[in-house]
């Protein structure tokens, strides 16, 4: 029996740069990519899936290359008729994004759960994995800060990630359930791996941890979990995981990150710069340049996250033939 579905956890840029790479070297019926609903709110009457929305503009080849988020090819007519009209502007929703979010709020009145909706909007819009959000039930990242308990988006874009991070803490997870889709998928017995991608671990991968009995779920699975540390020479490409780390006590680093994952992780890849931090990882490590900044990268590190999958997958194999 071939072993050939990938499934892989991930928030929104970092992840979903690993993600293209990935759905250029996998089959689309093989890759199952799960997002991160953290990040999740309500705006305007709206119902935002920012990291969904990456991955699934991401895959459609519609990303917005310049932003970083949102859709390429955006106009702002309403954005600026809001600011005009004294409207709250501070979180930005291109004409083209705003489709979207207000088809889905619409579906979710209706009763529709938002994984049935994404699979819709992903189909419509010729995306070939599957993009599946964590868990259907409300999960809410807050962030405990120096100005006081914060909703996600307000420390993240209105407050463009200033205040001290003192503590997180994930709304509704303990009352969460992982989606089934993502269940059957780790239960597979062609699952290959499972891979963390390069996202932020406090505020795109804790949330999808903490959905009760997602850590339980995937420790279960027969496949090696492999994560990608998304710091580089101590420092994050982009975002405030650094800033984070050291705002918690942890010294910003890509062994630091693997610590706090802890003994979820089989394997975990490693930017070159940080050879000498090899040493300090408890899991098998892969060095490999990490840095994704055009599609070839992006199609290498996501041969190399595989081909170590597979080796610690061969490596468990023959030491459960020998047991």
């Amino acid at each position: 029996m071939s072993r050939d579905l990938v499934v892989a956890l991930s928030g929104g840029i970092g992840g979903a740069k690993l993600a293209l790479g990935l759905s250029r070297i996998v089959e689309p019926d093989n890759l199952l990519v799960v997002a991160n609903v953290g990040d999740d709110f309500e705006h305007l009457g709206l119902h935002i899936s920012p990291d969904t929305d990456t991955l699934m503009y991401t895959l459609a080849g519609l990303d917005n290359a310049k932003l970083g988020w949102g859709r390429r090819d955006e106009t702002w007519s309403f954005m600026e008729t809001l600011a005009a009209l004294g409207g709250e502007d501070w979180f930005r929703l291109g004409d083209r994004d705003l489709a979207v979010h207000i088809e889905r709020t619409r579906r979710l009145r209706q009763g529709e759960s938002l994984s049935g909706i994404t699979a819709d909007f992903c189909r419509r819009l010729g995306v070939g994995p599957r993009v599946l959000p964590a868990t259907d039930d409300r999960l809410r990242t807050r962030l405990r800060t120096d100005e006081g308990w914060l909703d996600f988006q307000d420390y993240f874009v209105r407050l463009q990630c200033h205040p001290v991070v003192r503590e997180l803490a994930f709304e509704g997870a303990d009352n969460a359930r992982p989606h089934p889709g993502l269940l059957a998928a780790l239960r597979d017995e062609r699952l290959r791996t499972i891979i963390i991608c390069p996202s932020n671990p406090f505020i795109s991968v804790e949330p999808i941890l903490a959905v009760a009995g997602m850590r339980q779920a995937l420790a279960a699975s027969a496949a090696p979990i492999v994560a990608v540390s998304p710091i580089i020479s101590g420092r994050a490409i982009k975002g405030p995981t650094a800033k984070m780390m050291g705002e918690l006590g942890m010294t910003p680093s890509a062994a630091a990150v693997a610590e706090r994952y802890g003994d979820l992780l089989d394997g975990y890849v490693m930017d070159v710069e940080d050879a000498e931090e090899a040493a300090q990882v408890a899991p098998k490590t892969t060095l490999a340049p990490t840095l994704m900044t055009n599609l070839a990268q992006r199609e290498n590190l996501a041969r190399v996250v595989l081909e170590a999958a597979d080796a610690l997958a061969s490596s468990k194999r023959g030491r459960d033939l020998v047991a």
